[in-house]
């Protein structure tokens, strides 16, 4: 498989596929057609989230390819997360136990928190719609305990490895203050338009992962979050000119890159067109030259500022340490 060329080892000695299928917004009634398509196309890592409410469907649709022996559980690595609802120790057990009931396994390949922001536990019966008596924000000795609680599933044996979402340098370096287990993975936000060049760099020092969520740009992001300024990746002239090059799309020159930059790519989609052409950004070897052209047209744009999600007030300087990462010296 094209996908097998694509691969990362993790500090826990575990070699993982790189590329794979995203189920943010992959709504109930399709999320399971999607993951049975990419499973039967060729993917090998699928990624989930307690708070996307759809891994029971998952969960069935696994246990369908099981059962038919279209793949083997450990032909997969499965990753999924702690929701923000459930960071007091006492709770991530729980999330964790539920996020494996739903979708029918014994053990997740990779854990991740997140998110370094928390909320009241009773945040997940109105979850995005949050109020402001819900938010607790971060809270580095809180999330040092939540921590703590996350290296228990791993020694219970219910996950393989653990990692973070959405962790800048600063609160990555706080967090390894006290912990015993490195994180082997931080999901971020990642693509052409915002590298992530810096924390990429730290990652790697520290023997972290980096993986890149909305490698395409989000183009089907909730309406509250675009701006109508908002530039777009899969119009960008440049990635056009490679993708005629290669006879390829603009998105699969966008997952190109992030595998050639080391990075997990985990593009979201339940068409059966999208699903397919995506894996096939696998086959695609960018030239040094283009690499280099790719990594110009950063424009340090994020997209999701989750401002929203945080106490009133809070700045996008505070939620995403944006000075203190700057000054930070690698």
């Amino acid at each position: 498989m094209a996908s097998d060329k694509w691969t990362l080892k993790l500090n826990t000695g575990k070699v993982v596929p790189a590329f794979g299928l995203g189920t943010w917004q992959s709504e109930k009634g399709v999320v399971g057609q999607a993951v049975d398509i990419a499973v039967r196309n060729g993917y090998r890592s699928i990624d989930c989230a307690w708070l996307y409410r759809n891994e029971d469907e998952i969960g069935a649709t696994l246990e369908t390819l099981f059962k038919e022996g279209v793949v083997k559980r450990e032909d997969l690595f499965i990753t999924s997360k702690l929701s923000g609802t459930h960071h007091n120790a006492e709770d991530v057990e729980e999330c964790c136990r539920d996020t494996l009931k739903n979708l029918k396994l014994d053990y997740l390949d990779l854990y991740l928190v997140h998110s370094p922001a928390a909320f009241k536990k009773d945040a997940m019966h109105s979850f995005p719609n949050v109020t402001e008596d819900h938010k607790l924000g971060y809270d580095s000795d809180r999330m040092a305990k939540t921590w703590e609680a996350m290296e228990s599933l791993v020694s219970k044996g219910l996950v393989k490895a653990i990692g973070i979402s959405n962790f800048t340098i600063t609160k990555t370096e706080k967090l390894l203050e006290t912990a015993k287990i490195v994180p082997a993975v931080n999901q971020v936000e990642c693509h052409p338009y915002f590298q992530q060049k810096k924390l990429k760099k730290y990652c790697d020092s520290k023997g972290i992962i980096l993986e890149a969520y909305s490698p395409l740009g989000s183009p089907g992001r909730p309406q509250f979050v675009i701006n109508p300024d908002d530039p777009v990746i899969l119009e960008d002239h440049t990635m056009k000119q490679i993708a005629e090059k290669h006879g390829a799309t603009v998105g699969q020159i966008c997952i190109s890159f992030l595998l050639h930059c080391g990075l997990m790519v985990i593009p979201k989609s339940t068409s059966e067109k999208r699903i397919k052409e995506n894996i096939g950004a696998c086959s695609i070897t960018l030239s040094p030259e283009e690499i280099q052209t790719l990594e110009g047209i950063d424009k340090n744009f994020r997209i999701f500022s989750v401002l929203f999600l945080l106490p009133q007030g809070a700045t996008e300087e505070q939620a995403w340490d944006i000075s203190a990462d700057e000054a930070y010296s690698i």
